[in-house]
């Protein structure tokens, strides 16, 4: 049998081993998804067995079980060089009766392994992508199955699935519990995969204890009525002819024709017992105790989901954009693309700081995405500030910039909107009064223009008198010609 001084010294060494192997998978930054998520994986493990291990360890020194002390072990047979030696013996003892008797090796049992890499497929399903995405298709489909519930399509599910204040407490019953029951669990479950080295008891005890907090200042039962209206719920259901009706007006005739009233009766006489347990029940949801218990149940159910919502809305976002995207895909397209998924490279949240680009100068960046060198700043005159009044005192920084924006659609705009066709006259005006001087300085000129023109141009009649082609037309079209 182990003593309890093997007992501790085993739990001393797994504790250290599993602090070395902590240390070896944080040691090596990983900027694969895959690789990162089964690190982390990995580390939530090692962090669980530490505590479990601790745990032992506090009871073994605290005398917990109510067991010899370890003083008490060592002063036994009345020298503590005694008790060593007897022991010692024992393990001798041992050792020469099973000498093929195999040693555990905690070095080799946390060290990573290749099989070890494909635990982290086994924990997400192909449409989540290694946690960059919700699959929410079985709960979408669980939603349709309501009674009372419209069709909608899974891209405006993902936004309206923890939208609670538009759903009618009439839909509200036992398969809403379950449907609730099972989106809580789903997204519970996702963030806790996504983020294994977060505290989830601190921050689900955190969640329930701001829903208690809510619910007893009574918000949280005003918002249970439904206020927002968004055509997704049927507003009345016939539970007899298992029917919707839209407008209260054809339910009202629903209820007074033949068929209605024989589904009726024949729902009635399925059995009288059942017909008692529902009676029995309403009387119970007529308790109105009762009644305020189940929407807590309900709404606790609600808040989570919300807030679960809040702590995935960058997940959450990202489905939405590729749920769209995947509609124009071809299997073989997703499949590629499902394979690059797993060798994508993130950017480690910790490395931010480093990567933040210094610009105290305010210099434009450059095709890299860095400031480009100060020099070249002060070459190009990116320093200067051209201000344009017809673009709307927009200030262009450099002269190249500004030349090149009398030919675009912002300046050009700009003229239109005073009435002016844009040319190359108007180039390197940027007042609006010029502008327009000068736009009547060309009309003026345009119109002394063609008067000279029709001054110039002669015309001779049959009897070769010789007149300009203004008085020519004039005289042909009252026929003196």
């Amino acid at each position: 049998m182990e003593s309890l001084l093997e007992r501790q010294r085993t739990y001393h060494e797994d504790i250290e081993r599993l602090e070395q192997a902590i240390a070896d998978r944080l040691s090596k930054e990983s900027s694969k998804i895959k690789d990162r998520l089964s690190q982390e994986h990995d580390v939530a493990k090692f962090l669980d067995r530490i505590a479990e291990q601790s745990k032992k360890l506090l009871d073994i020194y605290t005398n917990k079980d109510k067991t010899q002390s370890i003083n008490e072990i060592l002063t036994a047979s009345g020298s503590e060089f005694e008790e060593f030696y007897r022991q010692l013996k024992e393990i001798k003892d041992f050792h020469r009766r099973y000498p093929n008797e195999k040693v555990e090796n905690f070095e080799e049992l946390y060290k990573k392994r290749p099989e070890d890499e494909d635990e982290i497929s086994k924990i997400f399903s192909g449409e989540e992508s290694y946690g960059r995405f919700l699959d929410l298709n079985t709960l979408h489909e669980q939603w349709l199955n309501l009674k009372g519930v419209k069709y909608i399509s899974y891209t405006k599910y993902l936004d309206f699935y923890d939208k609670f204040s538009s759903i009618n407490s009439r839909i509200k019953n036992e398969n809403y519990f379950k449907y609730l029951t099972n989106l809580e669990s789903y997204l519970e479950s996702f963030y806790k995969r996504i983020n294994p080295l977060q505290d989830h008891n601190k921050i689900f005890s955190t969640i329930e204890a701001d829903f208690n907090k809510e619910w007893d200042s009574g918000k949280l039962l005003e918002s249970i009525v439904p206020t927002v209206n968004t055509g997704l719920i049927e507003d009345i259901f016939c539970d007899a002819c298992n029917k919707n009706y839209s407008k209260k007006s054809v339910y009202d005739a629903h209820l007074m024709s033949k068929k209605h009233k024989k589904a009726e009766e024949a729902r009635k006489s399925i059995n009288k017992e059942g017909e008692m347990v529902n009676e029995n029940s309403n009387e119970i949801q007529r308790h109105p105790k009762i009644d305020i218990l189940k929407k807590r149940v309900i709404s606790k159910k609600e808040y989570f989901i919300q807030r679960l919502s809040l702590l995935l809305n960058g997940e959450r976002e990202a489905t939405k954009r590729n749920v769209v995207r995947k509609q124009t895909l071809t299997d073989r397209e997703r499949q590629a693309e499902l394979e690059a998924a797993e060798n994508e490279e993130t950017v480690v949240e910790e490395t931010k700081d480093e990567d933040r680009i210094w610009n105290p100068l305010k210099l434009p960046l450059g095709w890299d995405g860095k400031p480009i060198p100060y020099w070249l700043w002060k070459l190009h005159g990116l320093g200067v500030e051209y201000p344009c009044e017809i673009c709307g005192n927009f200030i262009y920084m450099g002269r190249k910039a500004f030349d090149k924006h009398f030919m675009e659609w912002r300046h050009v705009h700009g003229l239109r909107c005073l009435g002016i066709q844009n040319s190359v006259l108007f180039k390197e005006i940027t007042s609006i009064d010029d502008a327009l001087a000068l736009w009547e300085k060309l009309k003026l000129d345009k119109k002394n223009n063609d008067r000279l023109l029709e001054s110039t141009i002669e015309m001779e009649d049959d009897q070769g008198n010789v007149m300009s082609e203004k008085v020519y037309n004039d005289l042909k079209n009252q026929g003196l010609l």
